[in-house]
Parts: structure tokens; C-alpha cells; sequence
């Protein structure tokens, strides 16, 4: 990957790269990408932990919420997830579904790494039926829930930041044949219209990241979306939390053997890379791709909504060790203001349909 990267930024005509485009390769690049290499990336053996592999309640839940939601507005049982990792969520989503609403459904995973696909058909067949597909672009007209997991996190980013009074891009170049950061002034276009769109003025150094690949990405998901709801859960800041002084120098970071690397220069191709997500900006491109805002949570509050609740098991087991036991405490640390489920947010747009508070939920 090194060697790639090397040739990539000396055959540019600048002699430097974006970060969208190092992000690009270190993530991507059908060989040397992280995500499409050959390698477990999450749990104990990988780099990083989901909810969804903390606990099966998690895909369990969503899909009782998404049979809910079928039941009382008539959309049709498809469920299409975008990255679907090592494929978990669709096993407890998919088990739950046979076992209590046992209903006809339809399920597409959106994958574009080999490698998360091999691991996906290992584990749901030959039990479960989905169908694989590389691209969002080889589904049509679809009906249904649209849901994906940190999936945004993972796009490429641009990097600015405000020196001396001056808004500067930070490129990636190379110096003493080590990966390097390097700054020129802003000339791109499409960075200005996110500023002025966004209403965003950043101060004296600071740093931020521009989802530029987030406009796309909403694009796609409005085109492919006849009718239906569009499920994100992720990460992020609202523009007001991007302007708090602890966030001034950005959130581009690594994740490798589960440490935090500030420095995502650093193992390229072997290290998971990953930003705090705008979530003013994708409620703003969903609006304006006819995805309209039908409520935004913090995943607890949404799990609390669904009725995880009602998964804990009343009667007391005291053999810590039990099935029970653990699930019970799977199911505490998902909804504890300390836990996990307190630094996501849940997303919910709507797409030719006319929905309201009072239709999401059974409360």
C-alpha cells in the first residue's frame, strides 16, 4: 500500500493528493484497501466494536420496529442494509424475523468488499436468503427501509483549516519518503458551497472535515428509493457542536488493535480510518433529495423507543455466566448514559411518504 500511495502522489501533477483521495485508497483500493482486504477488522481479533456485535438485541429490535412499521403503513417487508460488515446484524435481524413475524421479506445487503461478502454468505447460509450486490446502482425502484451502520463515518473526507486568517487545504505529500501533511490555499469549489451551505465559519487553526462524498452517497440512496424510509445510524456533530473549542482540531482518526490513532498517515491499508459525521448536512442533502427528517435520536433513546426494554429478562439468574445473564447485560450497556448507544445518533428520513411521530413507534 505504501509503495501504491508513494507512485499515486508522485504521478499527480501537483506532487500532493487530497485526504479524500489517500482516505480513498487506504480504505478502498481494491487490493490494498482496508475494508477489502482479507483481514477480521471488528470485534476482539480486529480493530474496532459495533453495536451490533455487542449483542443481538440490537438487529432484533430493528427488525420488530421495521415489521411495526410495514403493519401500519402497508410498505413492503424489503430491508436493504448498506455494509454489512462481518454480517451480524443481518443474522440477528434476519433470526428474529423467522422466529416471531415469520412474514414474507426481502433482504439486500449492499457490500462492496469481497472479503465482508465471503463472510457475510458463511454466516447466514444456509439458513437465511439475501441478496448480495455490490453497488446501491444495481437495485431499482425500491420499497422499503434503507438502513445502514457507520457507513458514513467510513466516506472519504477533505481537511481544511483557518491559518493566519486564511482557509487552507491540508494535502497529503510525501518527504523523506515518509507520508507527510501539506497545506495550500482553498480553491475547491465545492468546499466553499459546504462552508456557505453549512453556515460553518471556522475560527483561528481550526481543523474540520469536508464530507463532500456525503452528498453523493444521499444522492444515490434518493435515486434507488422509490418509497420508504432511510435508517442512518452513525456518529456526528450538529454544526453548533462542530464550533465547541474541543473540537477544534477535527475528528480524523485511526482505529488499530482497538488503540486511537490521531496520526492516520500511519498504517495506511492496515488501520480502520473514520470521522465524526455533519449531521446538519446530510438532514439538509436528504431534503433536498426528497428525503425529508422524520425524527433524529440518540440510539438509547431509539432502542428505549423500540421496546428493548422488553428484552430483559424479569427473573433473576445467578449464574453471571449465563446466556440470560449476559444478555441482560448486553442490553444495560446499550441503554447506560455512559454507554456506548450515548455517542450515536439514529436518523430516520422519509421518501414518498407521509409519516409522523405518532406512526414510528408502538408507544
Amino acid at each position: 500500500m505504501i509503495t501504491y500511495l508513494q507512485n499515486l502522489i508522485s504521478n499527480s501533477q501537483a506532487g500532493f493528493i487530497s485526504y479524500a483521495d489517500y482516505i480513498g485508497a487506504a480504505l478502498y483500493h481494491p487490493e490494498f484497501g482496508y475494508y477489502m482486504k482479507d483481514k477480521q477488522k471488528i470485534g476482539r481479533q480486529g480493530d474496532f466494536i459495533t453495536t451490533s456485535n455487542i449483542s443481538d438485541v440490537y438487529g432484533r429490535l430493528v427488525a420488530k420496529w421495521f415489521s411495526h412499521i410495514c403493519q401500519t403503513t402497508n410498505l413492503p417487508a424489503i430491508f436493504c442494509e448498506i455494509g454489512a460488515g462481518n454480517g451480524r446484524f443481518a443474522k440477528s435481524f434476519l433470526q428474529e424475523w423467522n422466529e416471531s413475524i415469520k412474514s414474507p421479506l426481502q433482504y439486500f445487503i449492499v457490500e462492496s468488499s469481497p472479503y465482508h461478502r465471503k463472510l457475510q454468505s458463511e454466516l447466514l447460509s444456509p439458513d437465511f436468503f439475501v441478496v448480495q450486490v455490490e453497488s446501491l446502482s444495481e437495485i431499482e425502484h425500491f420499497e422499503g427501509m434503507i438502513f445502514s451502520n457507520e457507513l458514513f463515518d467510513a466516506l472519504p473526507v477533505h481537511v481544511i483549516e483557518k491559518t493566519d486568517g486564511k482557509l487552507l487545504e491540508v494535502m497529503v505529500g510525501i518527504q523523506k519518503d515518509e507520508l507527510c501533511e501539506l497545506e495550500i490555499p482553498l480553491t475547491n469549489p465545492e468546499i466553499f458551497s459546504f462552508l456557505e451551505e453549512s453556515k460553518i465559519a471556522l475560527k483561528e487553526k481550526q481543523r474540520i472535515e469536508i464530507p463532500l462524498a456525503m452528498d453523493k452517497m444521499m444522492q444515490e440512496i434518493s435515486t434507488v428509493l422509490t418509497k420508504g424510509l432511510v435508517v442512518t445510524a452513525d456518529y456526528g456533530y450538529s454544526n453548533e457542536e462542530w464550533m465547541d473549542p474541543r473540537r477544534a482540531q477535527g475528528s480524523l482518526r485511526g482505529y488499530y488493535q482497538h488503540m486511537m490513532i490521531h496520526d492516520v498517515l500511519q498504517h495506511p491499508g492496515e488501520m480502520d480510518i473514520t470521522t465524526h459525521i455533519h449531521f446538519d448536512y446530510l438532514i439538509q442533502k436528504g431534503e433536498q433529495v426528497e428525503l425529508q427528517l422524520l425524527t433524529k435520536l440518540r440510539q438509547d433513546e431509539f432502542l428505549l423507543k423500540a421496546g428493548i426494554l422488553k428484552e430483559l429478562e424479569d427473573h433473576f439468574d445467578p449464574n453471571p455466566f449465563s446466556e440470560v445473564s449476559k444478555r441482560n447485560r448486553a442490553i444495560r450497556s446499550l441503554i447506560m448514559p455512559s454507554g456506548m448507544s450515548s455517542y450515536f445518533h439514529l436518523i430516520v428520513q422519509q421518501k414518498g411518504m407521509q409519516l409522523h411521530g405518532s406512526n414510528v413507534f408502538t408507544e
